[in-house]
């Protein structure tokens, strides 16, 4: 080999392998952010106490032998979440108060997934609407003759109540969610030492709601429509506009639920803003009737306060919560974070 040729390469070598380490650095620095919204279904209502027992269970044991070891719930080290009011290591416990949503098996999923950690912004809050509660700004105000009506309503229960008081009301939720999500990224040194120095990066948000607008022929009809301002808005104001966006469908009374033309309307209704072109590969549904715990309805089906024992086996709350069942909640978990990973590709 010409000596001059040799010389040259050697520099070219290290400019080449400091490259490498820089770019290994800058992707070892990031932090995969995933925001999960809705209502009291993403809050989660599958209660621990059920868990404990199906842990030990000889029939579900092998299903949640990774959740524990020998009976201590397993808290991950590379998996963080904060829920309002609470925050720390992914473990149980992180849905409602004593109770389990889709966090956990969402975040055993992208944890998996990730070599780096990985941080999940869990805001919902039960019993509300996207047509009111949740309402993005850039959908406007809603019809004059529902919002009339409904000020009526109001002003029954209290003569005071104002015209602002209920324009207030539209987009509540909306408005804190953005706030929470905020709010965390800007403190995130703080609430999670282990995280400092890390750059975040919003890596997906899975909205799981629907009940509250199935129940209002309104809501439904205008829900396809409303959704695609939310997807738009959020991506918006949280300066992400390729948001990778999961939309979990109302799954309440599983697949075999095909008479209930309601449900079905306002299914259809849910999936139709990820048809739109703009949301083509980035926006996906969710069918979260397919994971139905068929077991746990039949035994809600005798009657659960008849057949208490056989309950506590399967089951820890109604329906429209998914039966309290872990099969449904942690199968739903998987099936977003699956979901949100594939969006990723």
């Amino acid at each position: 080999m010409h000596p001059a040729v040799h010389t040259c390469r050697i520099p070219f070598l290290s400019i080449l392998l400091l490259a490498f380490i820089t770019f290994s650095a800058r992707a070892a620095e990031q932090l995969p952010v995933f925001i999960l919204a809705g209502q009291s279904n993403m809050e989660g209502k599958a209660k621990v106490v059920l868990l404990e027992h199906q842990i030990q269970a000889p029939e579900t044991k092998a299903l949640f032998a990774h959740l524990h070891e020998n009976g201590k719930f397993v808290e991950r080290d590379d998996v963080f979440i904060k829920f309002l009011d609470r925050h720390g290591k992914l473990t149980v416990g992180y849905g409602s108060r004593n109770c389990v949503g889709p966090e956990l098996e969402f975040g055993n999923t992208v944890g998996d997934h990730f070599d780096e950690p990985v941080l999940i912004i869990k805001t919902a809050w039960g019993g509300k609407s996207l047509f009111r509660d949740f309402r993005p700004p850039s959908a406007g105000d809603p019809p004059a003759e529902l919002f009339t009506a409904e000020l009526e309503r109001y002003r029954k229960r209290d003569p005071n109540f104002s015209e602002a008081d209920l324009h207030e009301l539209y987009g509540k939720y909306y408005r804190e969610m953005i706030a929470e999500v905020k709010a965390t990224l800007a403190q995130r040194d703080e609430l999670f030492p282990e995280l400092a120095g890390r750059t975040p990066e919003l890596a997906g948000f899975v909205w799981f709601q629907g009940w509250n607008d199935m129940i209002n022929a309104d809501y439904t009809a205008a829900y396809a429509e409303i959704m695609a301002h939310f997807i738009r808005d959020v991506r918006k104001d949280l300066d992400a506009p390729k948001l990778p966006f999961v939309i979990g469908q109302l799954g309440v009374g599983g697949d075999k639920d095909n008479e209930n033309a309601k449900k079905q309307t306002f299914k259809t209704a849910q999936a139709a803003a990820a048809e739109l072109p703009e949301f083509a590969g980035n926006v996906a549904v969710v069918k979260t009737d397919q994971y139905w715990d068929w077991e746990a309805q039949a035994v809600f089906d005798k009657g659960w306060k008849q057949n208490l024992e056989a309950w506590n086996r399967v089951g820890s709350d109604y329906p429209y919560h998914y039966l309290g069942s872990h099969k449904c909640y942690g199968r739903i978990g998987k099936a977003f974070g699956e979901a949100i990973l594939r969006l990723q590709k």
